[in-house]
């Protein structure tokens, strides 16, 4: 992964060296209000993913986790545990950040509140994107690949 080129102005705050659209994932699995959990369930298993954005006309109305696929499971005798929908069982209460948003406010956002994931909306509030702990790993590898590579180097020079 290569450092997106940034313009540093003579005033004002730096800024940020990354931020969520360098990483988040753009190539979305999604769920409409109307689709039942067997649908969820089955895409869970079968993309290896554990969040579901529930769109309505592109804009996100919901979030359904692997999580809370499992509570409604074993909760059949609740009122949530009776959800057959997508509309029925979703998170409607979410945090979202933008794709400009700086990567570390979004990771600061994930800790904080103990979050799996955050959905990226445009300001038109189309979803655009996902960010998961999973993109937060795979970047990580990659900066710590990367400093290897440049503290070897290092090492190499000044043995010289």
């Amino acid at each position: 992964m290569s450092v997106p080129e940034r313009r540093v102005g003579a005033r004002g705050p730096r800024p940020a060296l990354y931020t969520v659209a360098d990483i988040m994932t753009r190539e979305l699995v999604t769920l409409q209000e109307a689709d039942d959990l067997g649908l969820a369930d089955r895409v869970f298993g079968l993309r290896r993913i554990r969040h579901l954005p529930v769109v309505k006309d592109g804009r996100l109305v919901g979030l359904v986790t692997h999580r809370d696929l499992l509570r409604c499971y074993a909760n059949r005798g609740e009122p949530r545990g009776k959800a057959s929908l997508a509309k029925e069982m979703m998170t409607t209460q979410l945090t979202t950040v933008a794709p400009d948003t700086p990567l570390r406010r979004a990771l600061r956002l994930m800790l904080e509140n103990k979050f799996g994931c955050l959905p990226v909306v445009a300001p038109n509030g189309k979803l655009v994107g996902i960010i998961t702990e999973a993109d937060l790993v795979k970047f990580a590898a990659e900066v710590i690949g990367e400093l290897d590579r440049f503290q070897r180097t290092m090492s190499a020079l000044t043995a010289e």
